[in-house]
This record gives C-alpha cells, sequence and structure tokens, in this order.
C-alpha cells in the first residue's frame, strides 16, 4: 500500500561476515568494524537501497561485531514507498541480500592480484541489495510489514503449500 503510514517494519541480519572471502576477494577481518562502530552510531550508518544514496529506507538500530560478524538490526520508514516494496520482497523470499559500502582505512594484499585483508573499516552504509558480495550476508523480517497476510503454517496433511 503505497504512502501507508504505520509502525516500522523491523528488519536484521548479517551484513557482513568475518573470515571469508567476498565476490571480490575481500576478506573482513574480526575487529574490523570496531572504531567505525564507536565513531557513528548507528542511526548515523545510512540503511539503503542497492548503494543508492538517493534511497534510503530507514535507520540501523543496532549494529554490533559478533563471532561471526557484523550483525545489523533496523527500522524501515513507515510511509516509504521503497520500504514496503522491500519488506513485501523480503517476506517473498525475493529478495534477502545486505551488503556495506566503506572505506578501507586499513588493507592490505597478500598476494599480487589477491582480494584485500580489510582490517580497519570505516563503514558508511549498509544496503538491502538483490545481490550481496558476501553469500552469508542476508537480512530477515522481525516484524511483518502491515497490509500483507500473515504467514499460516499449514496442518500436516492440508493441502495448502506456502
Amino acid at each position: 500500500m503505497a504512502g501507508a503510514v504505520g509502525a516500522p517494519v523491523r528488519i536484521a541480519g548479517y551484513a557482513s561476515v568475518f573470515g571469508k572471502a567476498d565476490g571480490a576477494g575481500d576478506t573482513v577481518l574480526p575487529g574490523a568494524f570496531r572504531r567505525s562502530l564507536r565513531q557513528r552510531p548507528p542511526a548515523r550508518v545510512a540503511l539503503l537501497w542497492q548503494h543508492d544514496p538517493a534511497r534510503p529506507l530507514g535507520r540501523w538500530t543496532r549494529l554490533t561485531e559478533t563471532k561471526h560478524g557484523l550483525w545489523a538490526e533496523g527500522d524501515l520508514a513507515p510511509g516509504v514507498v521503497a520500504s514496503f516494496e522491500a519488506a513485501s520482497l523480503i517476506r517473498a523470499g525475493a529478495l534477502s541480500g545486505l551488503s556495506i559500502g566503506f572505506k578501507a582505512r586499513t588493507a592490505h594484499r597478500p598476494h599480487r592480484g589477491s582480494g584485500r585483508i580489510l582490517k580497519d573499516i570505516d563503514l558508511w552504509e549498509i544496503s538491502l541489495v538483490t545481490f550481496p558480495q558476501a553469500d552469508e550476508a542476508r537480512v530477515r523480517l522481525l516484524t511483518p510489514p502491515k497490509n500483507t497476510p500473515t504467514p499460516r503454517t499449514p496442518h500436516i496433511g492440508s493441502r495448502e503449500y506456502l
């Protein structure tokens, strides 16, 4: 429903994972976000659609490093058509990627032509994306979008398929 205003839709997922090369060959090390998270609160890290600064979707409310990577929680803004569409696509399973936009403060290439080892990252934004560079960087809904049917669990033996 375009322009519907209500409660924000909550989302969460890993925006980056540690120790695994992404599609560009870059590997983020644990602690790489530490300085950035100290210097910039979650609400100042943009929540964008496909890395487009002209398409903000809401705001991040929690960013934290875990053993696995950078965990992100946020709110898709109510009343923003793109946020409603994003929530609908996530719910339908058509969109699940997260991707970070950053500047590498400290990085090195172990071999010529190899990806970077990222030790210190200045995090600018986290986007909902169709194709994440890191396959494990995925988002999910914490609350269902308004004006959409609530998923039901089919009973055993039913002919209903979700």
